[in-house]
């Protein structure tokens, strides 16, 4: 764990255990940002979730937060000093209308019980609620969490809390050693290196291709400032398909060398796979998909992974699993009605 810093940013947390030393605080800018990974990480390892979050990471993505206040929407638990859980809430207008007041907690694994997880997230509840009171009151309202499938305290805090499954996200593997078929591109699209200009393109076309996608909210200029700033953007590893000047679907691929160091792999993510409207049903996707393992193949990659949503009616979940793509874990979408 991190030194302890002496400073007056408490917190008053109601319904919390009587435990001698344990404190609630603010967020404290960049001198947390350590502290942030090393409690996701520390939690994701117990829960069986093999992202590994970085500094970089962690800078990046609180470089363009937005609908975010960090001085009242971040909640920090320690025990004598020592940061032993933090927690951020959010909200967003989803492209139908609702509205999703959101949050989560990373808890160190030795600090789930006694209802502190719990007093965390009524702490946000309640911050969510004043920040709900100030929307169109007309306008349907959720509180929107996530959590991995059979983490066991997690799932019972969501049931009594009266939060449902929505949705179920899964993360897909594949092994490199497997052969892959070549699935050529259809007459006149082509793929050919992304140069810095076409960054703009390549973005918009991802988010026109998910505009009809459930829970999908339309993206601000930070948003893609986010994205271009992400310490996993290397756009040489993209396959971007195009016909004369339009982007016509992609697959943006990446590696995060700092994962791979720390689990002692060689994995390479095929993310960000899209096509646009006019193109689909084609064999377009699965030709970008197969040209991505070729290349991680190519350059020594021994795994690829992606995820998806289970029930997504474009049917993506078959699409990986025919091309040799097998589901290793489940992550829950919950959601609840804010009356």
């Amino acid at each position: 764990m991190s030194t302890p810093i002496k400073t007056n940013d408490s917190v008053i947390v109601k319904n919390t255990p009587s435990i001698p030393g344990l404190t609630f605080r603010k967020f404290r800018g960049e001198a947390d940002y350590p502290v942030m990974a090393e409690l996701t990480n520390a939690a994701n390892q117990v829960d069986g979730d093999d992202y590994l979050a970085s500094v970089e990471d962690i800078r990046s993505n609180y470089a363009h937060l937005e609908r975010s206040d960090t001085d009242k929407d971040m909640l920090f638990v320690e025990f004598e000093g020592q940061a032993v859980g933090y927690g951020r809430c959010t909200w967003d207008v989803e492209r139908n209308g609702d509205y999703l007041y959101k949050f989560f907690i990373k808890q160190h694994p030795d600090w789930r019980a006694d209802g502190i997880p719990l007093a965390m997230i009524e702490f946000f509840q309640k911050r969510l609620i004043e920040i709900s009171a100030k929307h169109p009151p007309e306008a349907p309202k959720y509180f929107h969490t996530w959590g991995q499938k059979g983490v066991k305290w997690h799932e019972e805090m969501m049931e009594r809390l009266g939060i449902n499954p929505v949705r179920h996200t899964i993360s897909m593997l594949r092994p490199c050693s497997q052969p892959v078929e070549d699935h050529p591109l259809p007459e006149g699209i082509e793929v050919r290196p992304v140069a810095s200009n076409d960054y703009r393109k390549v973005y918009d076309a991802d988010v026109e291709s998910f505009r009809d996608y459930w829970g999908k909210i339309t993206p601000t200029e930070k948003e893609y400032q986010r994205f271009l700033n992400q310490p996993t953007f290397d756009p040489s590893l993209w396959k971007v398909a195009w016909e004369g000047d339009q982007v016509v679907g992609m697959v943006l691929n990446y590696i995060d060398h700092s994962e791979n160091k720390k689990f002692n792999r060689r994995r390479g993510y095929t993310e960000g796979i899209s096509v646009r409207h006019p193109w689909r049903r084609q064999g377009i996707a699965r030709s970008l998909l197969t040209q991505s393992i070729r290349m991680f193949q190519e350059i020594g990659m021994d795994e690829t992974s992606l995820g998806v949503y289970d029930d997504n009616h474009n049917g993506p979940k078959e699409l990986y699993q025919s091309v040799g793509y097998q589901e290793t874990r489940r992550c829950v979408i919950y959601r609840a009605q804010i009356i």
